[in-house]
């Protein structure tokens, strides 16, 4: 039977007796119905996960006694930071958390010319903690003990200034551009909304430093185009196989 992986936003340590978050207890005890003695893996972004069994449980609290830590190899070796235009519906979800499987670091929500989505602040933020959520449940899933930072929404001309990536590419289908050279030390993948960058964004792109990048001669959704890209960087230099 495979053993639970809960995120916790908390301090963990051997030895240590741990009460879940209300969120957490809840999964525990009356979606998994556990029990005393059931064994259960903790992780709070540290790079590690932390063994243990639960020691108490009820409807509304649920205590894991921590036994032993083990680090984790499941870390991308190269720092990828994603800028991707925000999209409608669930598509945006979908990438981050495909982005996430895939080994991604940061992921940054772009607003650009042609992406056609008004939050308010207080909805915008909601919506933050919501693409978080999504990146943690991606790392339960996949067994990342990192999670991946998604920053607040940025104006795409604001991102491509101020990004500090050693080598950053920008993803546009009808530009000739390759991935070569040696593994870079970070990278950073721009990839714009589902009607495209515009002329003048793609221009200000490269002028900040950014190579173009084409992945093939079909025009990739928005919610593709990140799936492809890091399985193409993970291919070429990560630790995918």
């Amino acid at each position: 039977m495979r053993v639970s992986r809960i995120y916790q936003d908390q301090p963990l340590s051997v030895s240590a007796d741990v009460v879940l978050s209300d969120d957490a207890a809840h999964y525990i005890a009356r979606v998994l119905r556990a029990s005393i003695g059931d064994a259960v893996t903790l992780f709070n972004g540290d790079g590690r996960d932390y063994h243990g069994v639960i020691g108490e449980i009820s409807k509304r609290r649920v205590v894991v006694a921590l036994k032993s830590e083990q680090a984790r190899s499941t870390e991308a070796p190269i720092r990828t930071v994603l800028g991707l235009a925000i999209s409608k519906g669930d598509r945006f979800d979908y990438a981050v958390q495909k982005a996430t499987e895939l080994g991604v670091t940061e992921i940054a929500p772009l607003i650009s010319e042609r992406v056609d989505v008004k939050l308010p602040a207080d909805r915008m933020a909601k919506k933050l903690g919501h693409w978080q959520a999504i990146a943690i449940s991606a790392c339960e899933q996949c067994e990342r003990a990192t999670v991946p930072l998604v920053h607040p929404p940025i104006a795409l001309e604001q991102w491509v200034a101020n990004n500090d990536c050693t080598v950053k590419w920008v993803l546009h289908h009808e530009v000739d551009g390759s991935l070569s050279g040696d593994a870079p030390e970070s990278i950073a993948l721009l990839i714009g909304p589902e009607g495209g960058l515009s002329q003048a964004e793609l221009a200000l792109a490269q002028h900040n430093g950014f190579l173009p990048l084409n992945l093939g001669p079909r025009i990739l959704r928005t919610e593709t185009a990140p799936i492809v890209a890091l399985t193409a960087l993970g291919l070429r230099w990560g630790d995918l196989r």
